[in-house]
């Protein structure tokens, strides 16, 4: 009877780490998201005149840390548009 315990454990254990792992790569994504957002506003306020020029490379370098820690997928997800929405966003609105 212990082996099957000992299974089941094992299995417990093995969900358990995969869905760690997910979680773990989906906060990533999401940090590597906020850091992108900020580092668009820093652009856009600098281009505007209105920037501090110190902001906009500490968000960049935030971007860079992100993406040596975690790679640069989070970057190819932003540059994608969403999918599954129904919508075609060429300019004009369904009638």
């Amino acid at each position: 009877m212990s082996s099957f315990f000992d299974k089941a454990r094992e299995q417990a254990q093995s969900a358990y780490n995969q869905g760690k792992g997910k979680l773990e790569e989906v906060q990533a994504g999401r940090e590597g998201g906020d850091k992108l957002r900020r580092l668009g506003a820093a652009y856009f306020n600098a281009s505007r005149g209105q920037g501090d020029q110190d902001a906009l490379q500490d968000a960049l370098e935030a971007v860079r840390q992100h993406a040596e820690e975690h790679g640069d997928e989070f970057l190819t997800k932003a540059t994608k548009p969403s999918t599954g929405t129904g919508h075609s966003w060429g300019g004009k609105h369904a009638a």
